[in-house]
């Protein structure tokens, strides 16, 4: 189980890829995946987060409050405002436009705590940026969203806010818990070890769910519009690794920890923005969750991408 945990955990962006391509063509095979096992998959997955954390991780937030803040308000500032730009400069589809907005406006993305740790980031400020993003998502992503969106599309900020709370804090509270009272015993520590595959296929399950559910809107859309949503989605992701990694420069961080603020900023929780566009949008608009669906699987390609990249670099130097 460890190695296959291993084997999924390095191959996580081609999994996604196979499991959205599967969705695609063969539907079936994920139409299960829809309304409240979605929320409950995605639950899992934040679960898993929980079990990560430790009391000496919110020490750490405590200890390094000026660049918790920072990462932070840049996670919430750059990436909202990046997707809305976006938006505009490509007159992209409102229904798109909702669903790259709604990326932009949630957290931090669980992974990119793995990928701060192969391109040899600051994996205790990764943890700490991840952790507090996703604290204030229930309020910030519902009230950045209707900030952004709620012109052109009704948001239920209201039950964004239940849904995010229900489906992020309380797994991450009990995952938090479980570490704290078992994670000391041997066996609890070896099941912890296999977390992380069991997450790669809850995503993987969540992004070919959403495939098969948009699948036949897919063939009312001219490949023009296709190739626009996913140039906005790679301007976004690109956008907001590049000003994330100018943010740290600018607050003088170290290289690592300019490596993870990059990393934290560019790579949000496209999983959780895409439960969130089927069940707040998709109804009046079924391609919203198009641009969260293609984040889920090119932010993990991306940030693989990235990591290597820096890890390299620090090679190099050497």
């Amino acid at each position: 189980m460890e190695r296959l945990s291993r084997f999924l955990s390095a191959h996580a962006s081609l999994i996604t890829c196979l499991a959205a391509l599967a969705g695609y063509l063969i539907p079936n095979a994920f139409a299960w995946v829809i309304g409240v096992r979605q929320t409950l998959i995605l639950g899992f997955i934040m679960l898993t987060m929980g079990l990560t954390l430790t009391t000496t991780d919110f020490k750490i937030l405590v200890s390094r409050p000026v660049d918790i803040i920072i990462g932070s308000a840049a996670q919430y500032t750059v990436m909202p405002l990046v997707a809305f730009g976006i938006s505009r400069l490509l007159r992209l589809d409102p229904g798109v436009a909702a669903g790259l907005i709604l990326v932009g406006c949630c957290p931090g993305g669980v992974s990119s705590n793995l990928m701060s740790y192969l391109c040899k980031g600051d994996v205790a400020y990764s943890v700490g940026m991840t952790t507090v993003s996703t604290l204030l998502s229930p309020v910030l992503t519902p009230a950045l969203v209707l900030l952004l969106v709620g012109e052109s599309i009704d948001v239920d900020a209201w039950g964004m806010f239940r849904n995010i709370l229900i489906v992020t804090l309380l797994p991450i509270s009990i995952g938090f818990c479980l570490n704290l009272f078992f994670g000391s015993r041997d066996g609890f520590a070896r099941v912890r070890t296999v977390m992380p595959s069991l997450s790669v296929i809850g995503l993987a399950l969540i992004v070919g769910g959403v495939v098969c559910q948009i699948s036949p809107s897919l063939s009312d859309v001219s490949v023009g519009f296709l190739a626009m949503v996913f140039l906005s989605v790679l301007l976004h992701n690109g956008i907001g690794y590049a000003l994330g990694y100018l943010v740290a420069t600018l607050s003088s961080f170290s290289t690592p920890k300019k490596r993870t603020l990059s990393i934290e900023v560019g790579m949000q929780n496209a999983g959780l923005a895409t439960n969130l566009s089927s069940a707040f949008f998709a109804a009046a608009n079924p391609l919203s969750v198009l641009p969260c669906a293609i984040s889920c699987a090119w932010h993990s390609i991306s940030g693989t991408l990235i990591a290597n990249f820096f890890a390299k670099s620090s090679e190099n130097k050497k």
